[in-house]
């Protein structure tokens, strides 16, 4: 899945892209509030960490500006522990959720997990498709009810289809909801991913459709 972080402090700017991307997120960063909506409005994100204390233009700008364009992916808002204030405004403008600092890297990556799901129509964080079950808080998958052992690109790959079972995804959306905006993206690594996960998970799960990308059926309840 892919993130926008919008922070201007350094050190924690750098703190996020860390423990994000070590948590499986594809994380591009913006310093400012102008950068930030330039990269809204033209990125396809699959949710927003916004910090409102922006150069610039500030966050609360920000966000009233994506949503005002239509802009739909989920965002949190980053306030100060006691500004109420802030998270009023910041709901009202149309986050999704918001955090106060500081905060655990751990609850982070749940809410930003549980608003990826949301937004995709899913309420709850574990996916069954046949003998494969798919864990979205734990990142984990199993086949059988044994671990399976996938890299990160491969578990993205999966969970994104996972959360979009039941319609094709080409590739071009795959490698822009996979790879950060400064990763060297080559979709034939798609075709080498989606194969190692066949061997991993099953030949039959993962569906290709011809002229149109890859499938999984919908989960099973």
């Amino acid at each position: 899945m892919r993130l926008l972080v919008v922070e201007d402090t350094a050190a924690l700017a750098g703190q996020l892209r860390q423990g994000l991307s070590e948590s499986g997120f594809a994380v591009d960063m913006a310093l400012d509030g102008e950068e930030a909506l330039h990269l809204g409005d033209t990125e396809p994100y699959d949710a927003v960490v916004l910090d409102l204390g922006l150069p610039r233009v500030d966050g609360l700008t920000v966000l009233r500006r994506w949503r005002a364009a239509g802009r739909a992916m989920p965002v949190l808002i980053l306030t100060a522990r006691d500004s109420w204030t802030e998270k009023v405004e910041g709901l009202n403008a149309g986050a999704d959720d918001y955090l106060a600092k500081p905060f655990a890297m751990a609850e982070l990556v749940a809410r930003l997990n549980a608003l990826i799901r949301r937004a995709n129509g899913v309420s709850k964080p574990e996916l069954v498709f046949g003998e494969v079950r798919l864990d979205t808080a734990t990142r984990s998958v199993s086949r059988a009810g044994a671990h399976v052992r996938l890299t990160a690109l491969e578990y993205g790959l999966f969970a994104y289809l996972a959360l979009h079972a039941g319609r094709p995804v080409s590739k071009t959306e795959l490698t822009e909801h996979l790879y950060s905006q400064d990763f060297d993206r080559d979709s034939n690594t798609l075709e080498v991913i989606v194969a190692r996960l066949r061997r991993k998970l099953g030949e039959g799960l993962i569906e290709t459709v011809r002229g149109q990308g890859y499938r999984l059926q919908p989960a099973s309840a």
